[in-house]
């Protein structure tokens, strides 16, 4: 299929809006709560019809598998119980074949004169779904949890791994009869007794691949409901007032919300991908789809749970829409073995002994290309035995490493990202992906000064860019961080270290504290230069300090990931008046625009930290002992490392779309929070998941005889942490994305 007579991206933003207003105008969900009847469902329905939708999945140059789930999203936030599912499927499982049946049925369905139930029967995971069997073509059996059974439809139904049956509901021994469930009508139990079918049969795989599809489609329709209620939500505590104001002022409903609209976007952008891939016919379709299975099944459902929380009371009556959603996101992500079944197909995909692992994503052209000269570059230049000269400790390899610096900075990959006005190579953010995931891969220590390269580029004089930008680009120079003090952390507007001018020199008294890279050449430092600002962060500006200036005290100290960091003291540090970055007292634009730019990367950084970890931790699970025996085979395991690579796949999906929104122009910050948010503490859950699988030995530290991989993934747990609480704690991320993202109050 040639990908570009597919549908394009507008495209499916104008069915999306079309259809969401169709939908305003012709449905009314109020009729589902005493369970919507066969005449109301049959109207929408050919209403539907009459848009076109019905035939999508039949032709996939009209339509594929992601408009089939544009429209799935849309019927879950409507509360809409309109056949589509089915349809879709059988679009899906029968454009292909001759059978004068399957012709005659689908030219009825695209024609508003058929519909179709469908039931997966004999391959449905969930062994209390039923059972068919079919004899001389009539069949026996119980098929429960059937979807749009009711006003004489016909059914679809596997009764093995190749065979449709197609089943009259109105016909000779058949009983239809509508099942509650989650408090909802809407399913059916069919009950068959010899009644006469039709075999449908079909090429091989077919109905494993529908399976799937199907798995992913409810996905879609759950993530729709959960999504309307949430945006109910979150009205919601815009408007209600408790204790003299908003509830979504208190910071408990705002980090709550936060904590939903990352599970919703994640969800949205792993749905995406499965079903790109799957329209592009890319064979890793499978693997993603069962990713967005795996994620979606828990996160939607925790994301009802925190919806009606946040409503309280009002939520929990049925006459309000949120239950609607409620009962629609927990039916549709437990039917069909839920996420049990995908989790299955993860592990066995992952752990297999001839599994390449966590798949490689395409990076376009130059970023593929990029991604493998890299990788040839660090073979022939970094073999990872040198020593640091500020401490002989293995792990301090990758914290900095002079020589290799000025090395790569011979390759001017410093500055990939870099507009060619200063030098850099205006490499695209996927690029920029592939250099960062192949260092990660070869375990590279660290390089560059992005975000104080990044001030500079936006506020710095000529002057200073003149002078500083070649040093960082040759890695010849290192700049700190100088923003934290003992009474202003994520608070950086109460900072107290004052910068007074006199004469030609700026004068800077005061105290940092967590300064990591304690040890560059230049200190990019935040000072007060108007102590009575209103409001405070007006008085800041930024300076460039050089390390080397008489009246700086630096006491390092250790941190508990083996890192080092330090205090250091400023007592009438004096600088000429040409180090200022940016106006007097502009120094808080300086800063934020800084950081808003490294947020945007920092959580793509993270999640290629934990792809690495997680190829290394496989390897020891994979591995077999004496007896033959294999951590793998332990179920729980399995389980684990499934669910750790749907968590992966989304962080990834997160970053992916972060460049993405950078191609075009800049990564909003609170876009960024979310992906640093969700990469961090994912970062948290590998190291704590690491440490349960590996057992007492994963937590030999390195240099400990017996240690696994050199005390690797205790390690990564005890680092982890730092990335939690730097560039902006996970607290203040879900603040921002709260009220940048979502609109409430501060």
């Amino acid at each position: 299929m040639d990908v570009a007579q597919l549908p394009t991206d507008d495209v499916r933003e104008m069915l999306r809006e079309c259809l969401r207003g169709f939908l305003g105008e012709h449905w009314n969900a109020d009729c589902v709560r005493q369970g919507p009847s066969p005449q109301d469902v049959s109207a929408i329905w050919t209403r539907l019809v009459g848009q076109g939708i019905a035939s999508l999945g039949s032709v996939p140059a009209e339509g594929g598998l992601r408009e089939v789930l544009v429209v799935l999203a849309e019927l879950g936030r409507a509360a809409c119980p309109a056949p589509m599912w089915s349809a879709a499927l059988a679009n899906f499982a029968l454009s292909t074949s001759q059978v004068p049946t399957a012709v005659e049925l689908l030219r009825g369905l695209h024609g508003g004169s058929a519909r179709v139930a469908l039931s997966f029967g004999a391959l449905d995971p969930d062994r209390g779904a039923g059972w068919v069997r079919v004899v001389d073509h009539r069949a026996t059996g119980l098929l429960r949890f059937v979807e749009a059974a009711g006003g004489g439809a016909h059914m679809l139904v596997a009764v093995d791994r190749s065979t449709l049956a197609l089943v009259p509901l109105d016909g000779a021994g058949t009983e239809v009869v509508p099942t509650r469930a989650m408090g909802a009508w809407g399913l059916y139990e069919i009950r068959l007794n010899s009644a006469p079918v039709t075999l449908i049969a079909l090429a091989e795989d077919v109905l494993d691949d529908l399976l799937l599809k199907a798995k992913l489609a409810l996905a879609a329709r759950a993530h729709g409901a959960a999504r309307r209620a949430f945006e109910l939500a979150t009205d919601y505590a815009r408007e209600r007032y408790q204790f003299g104001q908003p509830i979504g002022k208190f910071q408990a409903v705002q980090h709550k919300l936060a904590n939903c609209l990352i599970a919703l976007e994640g969800v949205r952008l792993i749905i995406e991908h499965a079903a790109k891939l799957h329209d592009h016919e890319d064979r890793n379709w499978r693997y993603f789809a069962n990713c967005s299975v795996v994620f979606a099944s828990d996160a939607l459902r925790r994301v009802s749970l925190e919806t009606q929380h946040t409503f309280g009371a009002i939520g929990y009556a049925d006459e309000h829409e949120a239950p609607l959603h409620f009962k629609r996101v927990h039916l549709d992500t437990i039917a069909l073995g839920g996420s049990a079944h995908a989790k299955r197909f993860l592990a066995s995909s992952l752990l297999a002994g001839e599994s390449q692992g966590l798949p490689e994503y395409d990076l376009g052209p130059a970023g593929n290309a990029l991604r493998e000269q890299v990788r040839i570059w660090l073979e022939q230049n970094w073999s990872g035995d040198r020593k640091t000269e500020f401490d002989s400790r293995p792990f301090a390899k990758r914290e900095f490493d002079a020589d290799f610096a000025r090395d790569i900075g011979s390759t001017g990959w410093i500055g990939l990202g870099w507009p060619k006005e200063f030098g850099g190579q205006a490499r695209s953010p996927l690029e920029q992906i592939a250099f960062m995931e192949t260092m990660e891969r070869g375990e590279a220590p660290r390089i560059g000064a992005a975000i104080q390269a990044n001030a500079l580029m936006m506020f710095g004089t000529p002057e200073q860019q003149r002078r500083y930008l070649p040093e960082i680009l040759r890695g010849e120079a290192m700049h700190g961080m100088g923003y934290s003090e003992p009474q202003a952390g994520s608070d950086l507007a109460a900072l107290r270290t004052t910068a007074a001018r006199e004469g030609d020199h700026w004068v800077i008294n005061g105290q940092k504290i967590w300064t990591t890279t304690w040890w560059g050449k230049y200190m990019f430092l935040a000072a007060r230069t108007d102590r009575d600002a209103k409001p405070p962060h007006a008085g800041i500006s930024m300076f460039i300090v050089p390390m080397d200036a008489p009246g700086i005290t630096i006491r390092p100290a250790s941190t508990m990931y083996d890192g080092s960091f330090a205090n250091i003291f400023y007592d009438n540090v004096r600088i000429p008046l040409e180090n200022i970055v940016g106006e007097v007292n502009g120094g808080w634009r300086v800063l934020t625009g800084a950081l808003a730019f490294e947020r945007g990367l920092v959580g793509g950084g993270i999640v290629l930290k934990v792809v690495h970890a997680f190829e290394q931790l496989r390897r020891y699970v994979i591995a077999k002992d004496d007896t033959g025996w294999a951590l793998s085979d332990d179920p729980v395991v399995r389980d684990r490392m499934a669910t750790l690579a749907a968590d992966i796949e989304v962080g990834r999906q997160l970053m992916m779309h972060c460049a993405e929104l950078a191609a075009n122009g800049v990564t909003p910050p609170e876009y960024g929070a979310i992906s640093k948010v969700f990469s961090g503490e994912l970062m948290e859950r590998f190291g704590e998941a690491a440490l349960e699988i590996l057992g007492m030995r994963a937590a030999l530290s390195e240099q400990m005889p017996g240690a696994i991989d050199n005390g690797r993934f205790e390690q990564n747990l005890r680092h982890s942490l730092m990335w939690v609480i730097s560039i902006g704690t996970n607290e203040i991320q879900r603040s921002l994305i709260a009220q940048r993202a979502l609109g409430l109050p501060r």
